[in-house]
C-alpha cells in the first residue's frame, strides 16, 4: 500500500499476503477467524417456481440472474430467511426518491465468514486479501451497485488496529472483549430498485477463495428461488429473546427502564471539560456520546420492523452476527464507490421535528443559521476532505454540497457532501483505512478526538459509530455509519446517542441534544407509552 500518510497506513505491503503464501501467524489466523459454511442446499430442483422464466447469464460472466416481479418491500422475503446464517439486510426504508436511497439489499449464508474481537490477531489483512481477490473477478455491469461480495460490520474499536498509537484502556477488554469486525463473503443476493419497485435475483458464484464459478452460480441461485417460494415459516426469535437478561451496570435515566453510562452531572461535566480543552487548543471537536441499555422485550426482528416505522432512514441495515444483532436506521452514509468515484455525507447539526409543518420550517431556518452547528459542520468536512486527499487523486476531492437541510422522521440534520476519484493504486479497503472511523463521530484533530472519547465514555462504542457495507463485486461499495443503531445482546437492547462538542456549545443543550436523537428510537422500543 502507498497511501504515503503514515498516520492512516495501517499495515506495510508485507502484511499484506495475496501475492505471497501466508505466514505462520497469517495461517492461524485464519484457522481461528475464518469459518466457511456451506450453501443451504447444493441440489434444488433444477426449475423453481418463482421468478422470470427466462435466467438472464452472459457466456463470460459466472453472474446468474432472475428477474422476480415487482416489490414493494423485502420484509416478507427477509422473514423466509428466517434461520440462515447471518441475515443481512441492506434496507433503504426511506429516502427512495434520491439514488442513497434507490435500491435495498438482501442476502445471508456466506460461504466465508470473517469475525474477530479485539483479543484476536489483527484481521485486516485478511480483509484486504478479500479485497484484492474480489478485485480481480470479472466485473458485471448494468446491474445493481451490490451483487453479491464481502459485506459485513466494521465495529468502532477496528479503528485500534488501525490506528495502533491509540492506546485502548486495559478496561475496554474485560471477560468479553468487543467485536472489532465480522464480514462474510455472500455469493448471492436480492436487489429491489425502488425508483421501479423492480426485483432480481443475483448469484455470482463466489466460493470461499473469492473465485467465482457459473455452475456454482445456477445452483445457489435456484436454492434461493426454491427457499422463496415456499410457504411463509413463522419468523424465528433471535439468538438473545430468551436469554436471561445480564444486570446492567449504570445509571437509571428520567426515562423508566434505560440506563446509561452517564448521569447528567456527569454527562455536563464532561462536555465542559471537553469545551476547556478545545479553548486551550488540544482539539477543535470531540464527539461524546452516552450508551443507554433497556430489557430486551421482544425479538430483534420484531424491534427492527418497529424501527424501520417509526424512524426510516435511506442507510438502514439489520445484520445477525450470532451472538449479537444490529438494528440500524442511521441517515448518514460514509463511502459510497461507484466507478471508483467516492462520496462521503458527514452529518453534522441536528433539530427535533414537532408534526407541525410551521414549525418544523422555524427550526430549519434556526439549524440552518446556526453559526454553532455550521462551524461544527465545516470542520468535519475539513476533515473528510483530508482523510479522501490520502487515497483519492490529486486535486480530485471536492465539496459539492455544505451545510444543507434534511429531513427526517424525527430530526432535522445539516448534511454536507464531499467527492473524489480513488487512485488507481488505491484498494476499497485502503480508502476504508484511511477514512475509518468517520469525522463526523469522532472530533478533529480524530487521533485526539479518539482519546478523550475513551477516557470520557469509560466503555467500548461496539457498533455504534463504527460502518455497516458492502464490497460489491461489481466495484462498488457502500458503507454507513451506525448511529440511531440498536445491539441486542445477552437479553439486553444497547444504544448510544451523541453530539459533536465545541467552543460554542452549550452543556445542559448538549445533553438534551442526545435525547432529541433518542426518541425515534425511543418511539420503536417502548412503542405503548406514545
Amino acid at each position: 500500500m502507498n497511501l504515503n500518510v503514515p498516520r492512516r497506513v495501517p499495515h506495510s505491503p508485507r502484511h499484506f499476503f495475496c501475492h505471497h503464501p501466508p505466514d505462520p501467524e497469517r495461517a492461524n489466523l485464519r484457522s481461528q477467524s475464518i469459518a466457511m459454511p456451506q450453501p443451504a442446499d447444493k441440489h434444488p430442483p433444477a426449475d423453481a417456481p418463482l421468478g422470470s422464466p427466462n435466467v438472464q447469464t452472459n457466456p463470460n460472466s459466472a453472474l446468474w440472474t432472475r428477474h422476480l416481479g415487482q416489490v414493494a418491500d423485502l420484509k416478507d422475503w427477509f422473514e423466509k430467511l428466517a434461520g440462515m446464517n447471518h441475515r443481512l439486510w441492506f434496507d433503504s426504508a426511506s429516502d427512495h426518491s434520491h439514488d442513497r436511497g434507490r435500491h435495498s439489499f438482501l442476502t445471508a449464508d456466506p460461504v466465508a465468514w470473517l469475525q474477530a474481537s479485539l483479543t484476536d490477531p489483527d484481521p485486516w489483512p485478511t480483509y484486504h486479501d478479500w479485497c484484492l481477490r474480489l478485485s480481480k473477478q470479472e466485473r458485471p455491469t448494468d446491474l445493481p451497485p451490490f451483487c453479491g461480495g464481502i459485506a459485513g460490520l466494521v465495529a468502532y474499536e477496528a479503528a485500534w488496529w488501525i490506528e495502533p498509537s491509540v492506546q485502548m484502556p486495559p478496561s475496554f477488554l474485560g471477560e468479553q472483549p468487543p467485536l472489532g469486525l465480522a464480514i462474510g463473503v455472500y455469493d448471492w443476493t436480492i436487489a429491489v430498485d425502488h425508483s421501479t419497485g423492480s426485483a432480481t435475483l443475483i448469484s455470482n458464484g463466489l466460493n470461499e477463495d473469492l473465485v467465482t464459478d457459473p455452475q456454482r452460480a445456477q445452483h445457489r441461485g435456484e436454492a434461493i428461488l426454491e427457499r422463496l417460494a415456499s410457504p411463509r415459516c413463522a419468523p424465528t426469535a433471535s439468538h438473545t429473546e430468551n436469554s436471561q437478561p445480564s444486570v446492567s451496570s449504570g445509571f437509571l435515566t428520567e426515562v423508566p427502564g434505560i440506563r446509561s453510562n452517564f448521569d447528567s452531572p456527569r454527562y455536563i461535566a464532561s462536555v465542559t471539560e471537553i469545551i476547556d480543552r478545545i479553548r486551550a487548543g488540544d482539539s477543535f471537536q470531540v464527539n461524546l456520546a452516552q450508551t443507554l441499555t433497556h430489557e430486551a422485550t421482544c425479538s430483534a426482528e420484531e424491534l427492527y420492523s418497529r424501527l424501520r416505522q417509526s424512524n426510516p432512514a435511506p442507510y438502514a441495515a439489520f445484520f445477525d452476527i450470532g451472538s449479537e444483532q444490529i438494528l440500524s436506521s442511521s441517515p448518514e452514509g460514509f463511502l459510497q464507490i461507484r466507478d471508483r468515484h467516492v462520496v462521503t455525507r458527514p452529518i453534522k447539526g441536528t433539530v427535533p421535528r414537532t408534526g407541525d409543518e410551521i414549525e418544523d420550517e422555524r427550526l430549519a431556518q434556526v439549524l440552518g443559521g446556526s453559526a454553532k452547528d455550521r462551524a461544527e459542520n465545516i470542520m468535519i468536512v475539513d476533515l473528510m476532505r483530508n482523510d479522501l486527499s490520502i487515497a483519492c487523486r490529486d486535486d480530485s476531492v471536492r465539496v459539492t454540497g455544505l451545510c444543507e437541510i434534511e429531513r427526517y422522521q424525527s430530526v432535522q440534520h445539516l448534511v454536507s457532501t464531499v467527492e473524489g476519484q480513488l487512485r488507481d493504486d488505491v484498494t476499497i479497503s485502503e480508502l476504508l483505512a484511511a477514512c475509518f472511523p468517520g469525522g463526523s463521530i469522532t472530533g478533529a484533530p480524530k487521533i485526539e478526538a479518539m482519546k478523550t472519547i475513551a477516557r470520557l465514555e469509560r466503555q467500548p462504542r461496539g457498533a455504534y459509530c463504527g460502518s455497516i457495507g458492502y464490497v460489491s463485486v461489481s466495484g462498488n461499495a457502500d458503507f454507513n455509519i451506525l448511529i440511531r443503531t440498536v445491539t441486542q445482546r445477552d437479553g439486553q437492547w444497547h444504544f448510544a446517542v451523541g453530539g459533536g462538542i465545541t467552543a460554542r456549545s452549550e452543556p445542559q443543550s448538549e445533553l438534551e441534544e442526545t435525547w432529541t436523537k433518542a426518541a425515534g428510537l425511543l418511539r420503536a422500543i417502548r412503542p405503548t407509552e406514545e
